[in-house]
């Protein structure tokens, strides 16, 4: 994460006695100098509960910064719900809207619905967008849209975390080291539309210093230039100069938006950035290679996944949530071999 300083800088000529203005950028400012990246994720509170190092709400709006980090998040949920072996105190739902809160929060709770002679009845997940962890030990607290504050009984919610190595008291997701990246993915997308939508830019300078063009043909230039705009742009135009020089018309690329915005590359770029701070193959996502020999062995991709990423949080999932309740609740069914697989 970086910041760029403007830094404006006037010079006088002597020769003319005019003021010459230049504007220049200043190097790239990193955020990690000078302490701000840990106000960044401070975590304070207010006399009742402690506030997420990151908004909650930012998270959940970013689900939708790109196709390439909502997919991964649901094949991982998916894969994990395929598998999971429903349990009348767990339903499949509850349990999906866990891990759901888990990945793209860093954080998941589940509240315990006790019976009468109380043992756990029910495990509802509670939204960790509103969920805050109390200060006093085993306390956490519902925080809804209208900023209305309901405490959770004691030792009642499970809180699993992602955890991280600057507090202990929430967890962040991981895939925050990508975020940049989903922040540009969304605004190179976003400028190409406005790109195409604005037909008012040229993205050019029509310079025209031929003592052959007279007002008129400027003016007629300028008109045809002007009709180009909205519906029916990028049109061609012909210029007629029967005693016309050398560069007497040019055209003069301001940036060369159309040909240098490197719109690809940086979809492709960011793209991939995202897909390793998720470690998910990109033939798993429906990404289209763009080579001829592809991405490989689908069914290898899957499996490593599957073994390095999936099994890892069946195994987390099912230690917290039966620990919590103090029985077996959480099951998973084995994962069929793929065909072709030594027994």
């Amino acid at each position: 994460m970086t910041q760029t300083v403007p830094v404006a800088v006037t010079t006088e000529a002597r020769s003319t006695g005019n003021k010459i203005r230049a504007f220049a950028f200043g190097d790239a400012e990193p955020v990690l100098d000078g302490g701000r990246f840990l106000n960044l994720i401070e975590v304070w509170h207010n006399g009742r509960y402690y506030e997420p190092p990151v908004n909650p709400r930012t998270l959940s709006k970013a689900m939708n910064l790109s196709p390439h980090h909502r997919s991964a998040i649901a094949l991982k949920v998916n894969l994990l719900v395929k598998y999971f072996v429903e349990h009348p105190v767990l339903s499949a739902e509850a349990f999906e809207r866990f891990v759901l809160d888990y990945l793209v929060q860093g954080n998941a709770y589940l509240e315990a619905i006790l019976s009468r002679s109380g043992a756990v009845a029910q495990l509802e997940p509670s939204l960790a967008q509103n969920t805050r962890v109390g200060l006093t030990a085993g306390s956490y607290w519902w925080i809804d849209d209208k900023w209305q504050e309901h405490e959770y009984a004691a030792g009642r919610v499970l809180h699993l975390r992602q955890y991280d190595t600057a507090q202990e008291i929430y967890g962040l997701p991981e895939y925050l080291s990508a975020f940049q990246s989903m922040l540009l993915n969304e605004a190179a997308t976003l400028f190409r539309r406005r790109y195409y939508l604005n037909g008012a830019h040229a993205g050019f300078i029509l310079y025209i210093n031929d003592e052959g063009i007279d007002d008129t043909s400027i003016d007629a230039i300028e008109q045809s230039m002007k009709d180009a705009k909205g519906v029916g742009n990028f049109k061609n135009m012909f210029i007629h100069s029967p005693k016309g020089k050398d560069k007497g018309v040019q055209i003069l690329p301001i940036s060369e938006v159309a040909a240098k915005d490197e719109f690809l590359g940086i979809k492709n770029t960011s793209r991939d950035d995202i897909l390793a701070g998720w470690r998910t193959p990109p033939q798993l996502m429906g990404v289209v290679p763009a080579n001829a020999g592809g991405f490989g062995d689908v069914e290898k991709a899957s499996d490593i996944f599957f073994e390095n990423e999936i099994v890892p949080l069946q195994r987390k999932f099912r230690s917290a949530i039966n620990r919590f309740a103090g029985r077996e609740i959480v099951v998973f069914e084995p994962r069929p071999k793929p065909a072709g697989a030594k027994a």
